[in-house]
This record gives structure tokens, sequence and C-alpha cells, in this order.
């Protein structure tokens, strides 16, 4: 039996990249040990932009954890060190998704390094490069991810695109690509009801999750005000970085008042389901991606996802099987997929479809992708 020491958010912290660490432990539990050591404190309450980062979940995933890093406290480190000296084990996994990371698991990973006897060390890369950058953080990003992710050994990212990204920073590299793994056990068997009252004479299109620019959901409003049939949309999740009332002022300039229902609120997971369930199709409009937890999410669910061809969408949506892929920032190809869909039918066949082919999403393809990178033997140590 293997030794895993994970490292990364997990409930009560909020969000996918939390629940992504619960469910790869839970998983990886079934066969080998684990130690998840997870945060004391994650942000501080001035630095991040939503409302709280806990989760307010009635059923959330949980596994046992131990709750001992706070990244702006380098006590904390030591500590967390301790515990992974003590627990020997054979691989330690990082996530990686955002710079403000990068004091904390540049050293944590050089002291990783020197432990005897040595672990092997990977990261995770949820997104190598964060959504958005200002132009400071542009010019310091590539010198950031060599000093943080030249630590690994190797690396596990959910896109080509990513790969693509990562080795243009570390070109040997040993980069695998997995796919993003399903959410399907996310919510449970949701019966919650919603908390607005929508139409039930048209079809419902569902845009959820975050609210942030590099979603494009005023792409989409623009192309809601194109389509030829009635349709509805809700728009269901907590608005960041400017708020909503930028979006409803163009949600009046198109005349589409009567059209869109907004959840302004961080969804909790029986919530979250609910509204896709109640969905005829989730559209994620992005302008930009890596890959999206609202994909694994709907998919778990049975529910085709129409999206755009940023990132690693287009690998994880099958265009013309699973789903609709139109480029970026285009409101009338949207528009014209968004009316495709309902005018073929095409809901009932895409769900029979994203059902079957959910199996390239399974934790287990992701566990088994993770073992292959352990050293052959015990106590080698890694390159």
């Amino acid at each position: 039996m293997t030794r895993f020491c994970l490292i990364g958010p997990t409930y009560p912290y909020r969000g996918g990249i939390a629940h992504y660490t619960t469910l790869l432990a839970q998983h990886l539990r079934e066969e080998h040990e684990v130690l998840l050591l997870s945060f004391s404190r994650q942000y501080p309450a001035w630095l991040f932009p939503g409302k709280s980062d806990k989760d307010p979940s009635e059923r959330p995933l949980q596994t046992e954890a131990r709750y001992e890093l706070d990244p702006l406290n380098p006590l904390t480190w030591w500590r967390t060190l301790r515990l992974i000296r003590e627990w020997q084990p054979d691989m330690v996994v990082i996530p990686w998704w955002h710079p403000y990371f990068a004091l904390v698991w540049t050293a944590l990973g050089r002291s990783i390094r020197r432990l005897s006897p040595r672990p092997k060390f990977i990261f995770i890369c949820h997104n190598v490069r964060p959504h958005e950058q200002g132009r400071l953080s542009k010019l310091l990003l590539p010198r950031i991810l060599k000093t943080v992710l030249g630590q690994g050994d190797g690396y596990i990212v959910h896109s080509q695109a990513d790969r693509a990204i990562l080795l243009e920073v570390l070109p040997q590299a040993q980069v695998t690509v997995s796919p993003l793994p399903t959410y399907a056990s996310l919510g449970g068997e949701s019966a919650t009801e919603l908390p607005v009252a929508l139409p039930s004479d048209r079809p419902l299109l569902l845009f959820c999750g975050l609210v942030r620019p590099y979603k494009g959901l005023d792409v989409l409003l623009e192309a809601m005000a194109l389509l030829t049939r009635p349709v509805h949309l809700l728009i269901a999740g907590e608005f960041w970085q400017g708020g909503r009332a930028s979006y409803q002022a163009q949600i009046e300039r198109l005349g589409l008042a009567k059209c869109v229902t907004i959840i302004d609120d961080y969804l909790p997971d029986e919530l979250l389901t609910a509204c896709i369930d109640r969905a005829n199709v989730v559209v994620l409009p992005y302008r930009s991606a890596t890959q999206s937890a609202v994909v694994q999410t709907a998919f778990g669910r049975g529910k085709p996802v129409i999206t755009t061809n940023v990132g690693g969408l287009g690998e994880a949506v099958e265009d013309g099987r699973t789903g609709l892929v139109v480029p970026p920032e285009d409101p009338e190809s949207l528009a014209a997929a968004i009316d495709h869909y309902f005018a073929q039918g095409l809901e009932g066949i895409f769900s029979g479809n994203v059902v079957v082919g959910n199996a390239r999403f399974s934790w287990q393809h992701l566990i088994t992708t993770i073992e292959s990178m352990l050293p052959q033997t015990k106590g080698e140590v890694a390159a």
C-alpha cells in the first residue's frame, strides 16, 4: 500500500478545487493511505473577493483532513513539513492554480526535496496561468512559474492547452494530461427547490458558477438578443469584479428583462445541481479557460453543454455529440448554436451520449495516472 500526502483546500472551504481535493482524497483512500493537509486559513478576508470562502452546502463533500497550513504564516509551513516528514509518504501532491500560493509552495517544495527518504513530488495544475492577469503579473508570471513549479518531479494537467502553456515555461518537464474527473457526486440526489420562479412554457438555459469577466456572460446576453425562438436564461452564481450592475444594464439595454432570472449568490452544492437538473442545457461562453468543473458537474447530471473552443473546453465537450462548441466572443455563432440545439431536438440525444461518455472522466483514470508517476521501487530517489 502506497502512502500519499495531499496538500490543498477541502471542506469547509468552498469551490471546485476544494471539491477536487476532497474527491481525490476519497478515491485514493480506496486503495492507499492518505494524509490530507489543508488550510487553517486559505485567504485573508481582505484579499478574497467573494462573501466568504466557506462552503454553505447542507450536504457538503467531506473527508478526513488536518488543518495546519496558512500561506501567510511561515510557522505553519514548518509544522506542515514536520507532519510530512513524520508521515514519510511515497508521494506528495500539491495543487497549483494561483500565484498567491507561490511563496508557500516554493518553501515546501524545496524542503520536500531535501527529505530522506525522498518522496516523489508532483503538482496538479488546475490553471498554469490565472484566468485574469494584470500587466505586472504578466511580466512576473514566467519567473514565478519557473521558481515554484520547477520544484516538482512531475506534473498533471487537465487539458492539452495547459500542457502547452506549462512546457513554454519548463520545456523539459514531464507533463501528463488526464481529463478533469467527474463531479457527479456533488449535491447527491438533489431535490432542492429553486429560490426563484421560472417560466415553464419555454426552454431554460443555465449560466452558473462565479461570474467573472473571462466567463463571457456579456457575450451570452448579446446572443440572447439574437435568438429566433423564445428561451429563458437563469444566471446563477456570485458576481465578482465589478458586480452585477454592468450586466443588469446590458439586460435592460437589450430588452431582456423578462427573459433573464438571476440568483446572485454562491451556490451550495444542492442548489447548483438543482439548477443543472432544471435546465435544458448549460451554456459556458468563456473567453478563456483551462477546463471547467461546471462541465463535469453538468455531465455528471447527464446534461449537455454549449461552450466555446478555448482551453480544454473543446476537449471535454464533443462538438455534435455531447454538446456544441463555438468560437469565443462570437454572439452570432453562439445564438445560432442555441437555436440549432432546440430546433433539432438535440437535448435527449446529447444527454444519452453524455452518460455513455462519462467513463473517460472517471476518478480511477486520474488515480492510475498518479500511480504511474510513483517511483518504481520503494525508496527510489526521484530524478
